[in-house]
């Protein structure tokens, strides 16, 4: 097995040095760091951390790592896993990746240090060493909500194809016909099967995915708004904008409002991703509607499974249409 040592002598940097990357220290440099992450990768070097907590009893603790705990979808993911958590005799300890990998690494080694007895972790987009290192050895993880290609980790989601269609359908029979869709990064899991499932809806109800009414954010408020704007402008906008999460959405109804317009008379809105206050503007509006909670118990029964040695399966579970008045065309 690989020492720190060798990974300074591959990486060309001093055992210190190495040392600093893996407790995040923000005096080393990003070429620095991507050097030593490389080394690692190349030699399969586990961590300390890792090795040492693969010999430890257990601490009836899990570790959960979101995405962003400033989205609503990720703080009721996390009530439902500290809900089944609790009935199970376990704690949860959450850590916030802010949609960036180095995070992620971060509270992995955190967590791993503190001996939790399994993972649940939504990954971010970029597959790391460590995160690789986490599935060779075997300890028990499971993903949620995203998935990684080429990684053999059980996991649980929603399954939104469905629903999109209902709602393309839905825009269809309210005589809609310009629909653009604000997806979320096709370097997530989420982002291309929404963005995927949303052009094979509109190609079955006979409907012109034009590449002008489709762009991709980063499921936070800020490009949401962005590209409503973009969309906004175009010489012939869309009737209805339907967005991949709702913070996005809720950047799209900051920019129409901001101009003067009106949902749904200049502009239908639709969202995926259903929150508490989407029936508390005016108009409510119309979203797919994920089980959050579900989502979140499932993980914890899974990653038990994963625990107690039983292989457990992977679980996708239906998202749901939830039809208000954000779609409706003048006079209908």
């Amino acid at each position: 097995m690989a020492r720190i040592k060798d990974v300074a002598a591959h990486a060309g940097v001093s055992v210190a040095t190495v040392s600093r990357v893996l407790n995040d220290n923000p005096s080393v440099t990003a070429e620095t760091r991507d050097r030593v992450y490389a080394a690692m990768s190349a030699l399969r070097y586990v961590p300390n951390a890792v090795a040492r907590s693969l010999r430890t009893e257990a601490t009836r603790t899990f570790g959960l790592i979101i995405g962003d705990i400033l989205n609503p979808f990720f703080t009721q993911l996390a009530r439902g896993v500290e809900d089944e958590a609790r009935r199970a005799g376990y704690t949860v300890i959450i850590g916030n990746a802010d949609e960036r990998a180095e995070e992620q690494d971060h509270y992995v080694r955190t967590l791993v240090g503190q001996r939790v007895d399994g993972l649940l972790i939504c990954p971010t987009a970029e597959v790391t060493p460590l995160v690789q290192e986490l599935v060779s050895t075997g300890r028990p993880l499971v993903f949620l909500d995203r998935t990684i290609s080429g990684l053999d980790v059980p996991y649980v989601r929603a399954d939104g194809a469905k629903a999109i269609a209902e709602l393309v359908a839905h825009l269809k029979a309210m005589g809609h016909r310009r629909i653009a869709f604000a997806s979320g990064p096709a370097t997530l899991s989420t982002g291309r099967e929404r963005t995927d499932a949303f052009a094979a809806a509109m190609t079955e109800a006979g409907l012109e995915v034009r590449p002008e009414y489709m762009a991709a954010g980063d499921f936070r408020e800020g490009s949401g708004r962005a590209i409503t704007a973009h969309l906004l402008d175009l010489a012939e906008p869309p009737e209805v904008i339907f967005f991949g999460d709702n913070l996005m959405t809720l950047g799209g109804l900051d920019e129409i409002r901001s101009r003067g317009l009106r949902v749904p008379d200049d502009v239908a809105v639709a969202s995926f991703d259903d929150v508490t206050w989407f029936v508390h503007v005016d108009p409510p509006i119309t979203a797919i509607a994920q089980p959050t909670a579900e989502l979140g118990r499932r993980a914890v029964r899974l990653l038990l499974d994963r625990i107690e040695g039983r292989t457990g399966e992977s679980v996708a579970l239906p998202a749901e249409l939830v039809i208000r008045r954000s779609c409706e065309r003048k006079g209908a």
